[in-house]
């Protein structure tokens, strides 16, 4: 059994016993917390440990530290808003956070949920290199992070929509390989497909900064007005990392707002060697890296930064008298940051994770992800019957047969249909590629060099 299983085992039974007092005796617990907004944070260290701690030291620090921050959902006497007591799959599943079933409205309902997430979110802005300015919060996936930053674009150039409806004269720009969430986006904020403008990329599937700066010129000759530029580092089907400087540049000469979609390839800069995959960042309106891909986070745990969060707070800040709290310099309301109301623990889970394995341990399994993809590109590469088709920046590899694209297809659906491994595909410069992402935590070197073998031996005859 792995060290992780023997501590996952240890600790699991820890937290079960937890959970069964906890919800036994909930009414011995104050309603509300006595404390004042800041107590949390002014409680909690400005930097994440550089080496791992031991689950007990992490559960005993939550139940002296976090827990009396907790407002308490599962209290008896609890009469505000609609709340019940988590079902026991449920506490199973959501183990600590949903045994305290607590909800993150705004920091009068729950303190630690806000001040938990701003210390966290500091940490891990530390790891990445980002600059301090950047305010950070937790929503559940990129696509809904992405959302956020465009519609804070469109607060920016044009706070009337908020009242008055959207105008449509606004373009959004973005690279041909970005994820869909983008368009997606534009869409759902009612910016219209017809007013994204998918940018071409060089070689390596990088947007062109020239094409870029192309198309907002010919937009504004137009009357159009250019409004958001959205890059990526790590894009979905290559993890090919825009030219964000060169980006960024041209953001600010046309007055666009930058978000920079760094969902994937932004957890590689907790390695240092790896930091450069952020660089021009630092001048972005707003990012989003998702915890949840590739730091070893369950689901759901999409990462949001601004250096804007006024505008993101003019964008949605709405708050009737019933949600009206108390105000106080100090106290963030979350709720003002977004759609969603009503907000989940996430940011007990980062703390767990990043306390627990530290920054150290973190890098050293991402710089081995990525040298174990290296070393699979290299034998792509050795094997004059496959070709490798893209760059590999970090932990996934492009390739594919030199043979049809259905003939590829058969050997993807081979490998998977084994239920060994599992593959993904793509589609580059016309032609059906082949996809190999590592990330998991439990995967080995050996795994690694067996779908090569399993791939090998699916070749047609």
């Amino acid at each position: 059994m792995s060290e992780y299983a023997n501590d996952f085992r240890r600790a699991g039974h820890d937290v079960v016993d937890w959970i069964a007092e906890y919800l036994d005796t909930a009414r011995l617990y104050p309603v509300l917390p006595r404390m004042a907004p800041g107590d949390l944070v002014d409680a909690l260290p400005v930097q994440a440990p550089a080496r791992g701690e031991p689950f007990d030291a992490i559960l005993r620090d939550f139940d002296t530290t976090v827990l009396p921050a907790v407002t308490h959902w599962n209290h008896p006497g609890f009469f505000a808003y609609f709340a019940c007591t988590g079902s026991s799959p449920a506490i199973l599943a959501e183990a600590i956070s949903a045994a305290l079933n607590t909800n993150g409205i705004h920091w009068k309902t729950s303190p630690a949920v806000a001040e938990l997430e701003q210390v966290t979110l500091g940490w891990l802005r530390q790891w990445l290199g980002l600059p301090e300015e950047f305010f950070g919060c937790i929503y559940d996936t990129a696509s809904v992070s992405t959302f956020h930053g465009i519609a804070a674009a469109r607060e920016m150039a044009q706070p009337e929509a908020r009242e008055n409806g959207y105008t449509p004269n606004l373009v959004l720009y973005t690279s041909e390989q970005a994820h869909s969430s983008v368009e997606k986006g534009a869409i759902a904020l009612g910016i219209g497909q017809k007013n994204v403008r998918k940018i071409g990329v060089d070689a390596e599937f990088r947007m062109r900064p020239d094409l870029l700066q192309q198309a907002i010129e010919q937009d504004k000759a137009r009357g159009l007005r250019p409004f958001c530029i959205v890059a990526t580092t790590g894009t979905t089907s290559t993890t090919s990392i825009d030219p964000v400087p060169a980006i960024a540049d041209i953001a600010e000469r046309h007055g666009a707002w930058l978000h920079v979609d760094a969902a994937y390839g932004g957890s590689a800069a907790v390695a240092p060697e790896f930091q450069y995959v952020l660089n021009g960042c630092e001048r972005a309106h707003s990012l989003v890296m998702n915890a949840h891909k590739w730091m070893f986070t369950p689901l759901d745990c999409s990462v949001f930064y601004t250096r804007r969060p006024d505008i993101l707070r003019r964008a949605f800040s709405l708050v009737p008298e019933y949600l009206r709290p108390a105000q106080d310099p100090r106290a963030v309301n979350l709720m003002d940051y977004g759609v969603p109301l009503g907000r989940r623990f996430r940011s007990l889970k980062l703390w767990f994770v990043m306390r627990y394995f530290g920054r150290d341990q973190i890098a050293e399994l991402i710089r081995t992800h990525v040298a174990w993809a290296h070393e699979f590109a290299a034998m792509v590469e050795c094997d004059s019957r496959f070709e490798v088709c893209a760059p590999v920046p970090l932990s996934v590899v492009c390739f594919r047969y030199k043979g049809t694209d259905d003939e590829n297809r058969a050997i993807l659906e081979a490998i998977n249909a084994t239920g060994q491994v599992f593959l993904s595909h793509t589609a580059l410069d016309g032609k059906i590629v082949m996809r190999l992402a590592i990330g998991n935590i439990g995967t080995t070197r050996e795994d690694v060099l067996a779908a090569w073998e399993l791939i090998q031996h699916s070749v047609p005859k």
